[in-house]
């Protein structure tokens, strides 16, 4: 018997149940270069499989590890072939605005190999990664270097979580996300700050 998959996670279950490891290789891949997938989730869900003996714990982190990679590389052809056009074209249908994508161009040519690395864990900018690193001419092989460590922490963590914790992850995951939040605000708030010193050094130098 399938174990049941606690709250968000439980509509994943027929998938699951049918296509096992296809299933998570194909959700994961997909969100990866753009089409709004439920990669995170499925990811957990299969590590709960794993847990009560479903799935093999090392064959959904070797598979989500690929497909992640792969996905997000064909983010990067995507953005290194068709750029801006693509964005402006087709970005509204995966929640990326002309204007987002240019605050999330400006930002990851400051700190490419960082936003590549943590990318996965940021809803928005993990679907985003491989498009504007390919728009922003971040040479390819660096980017499949880092784009590869964030793919192993990030399939790392939730795989090992959801197999550890079996039906409490929903818990974990709700916890996780919230501190994520306060991670990002104290980012923000540290970026303004940086700014408004850089703003009066310019004002005191004129």
């Amino acid at each position: 018997m399938a174990p049941p998959l606690p709250g968000p996670l439980a509509h994943l279950a027929p998938l699951l149940s049918h296509y096992g490891y296809w299933a998570v290789g194909a959700v994961v891949f997909v969100e990866d270069f753009g089409i709004p997938a439920p990669g995170e989730t499925i990811l957990i869900a299969a590590g709960i499989y794993a847990g009560a003996g479903r799935l093999n714990i090392v064959a959904v982190a070797a598979i989500a590890f690929v497909a992640a990679v792969a996905g997000d590389n064909v983010g990067y052809l995507i953005g290194r072939t068709g750029g801006r056009a693509f964005v402006h074209r087709w970005g509204r249908y995966v929640f990326l605005t002309p204007e987002r994508f240019h605050r999330a161009e400006e930002f990851f040519a400051r700190n490419g190999a960082k936003i590549v690395t943590v990318a996965r864990f940021v809803e928005g900018l993990r679907q985003a990664n491989g498009i504007i690193a390919g728009t922003s001419g971040m040479p390819w092989r660096r980017f499949l270097v880092f784009n590869a460590l964030g793919a192993a922490l990030w399939v790392g963590l939730w795989v090992t979580l959801a197999y550890l914790a079996g039906t409490h992850i929903t818990a974990i995951y709700d916890e996780i996300t919230r501190y994520q939040l306060y991670a990002l605000i104290a980012l923000g708030v540290l970026a303004a700050a940086f700014l408004g010193r850089h703003l009066l050094r310019r004002r005191h130098q004129n």
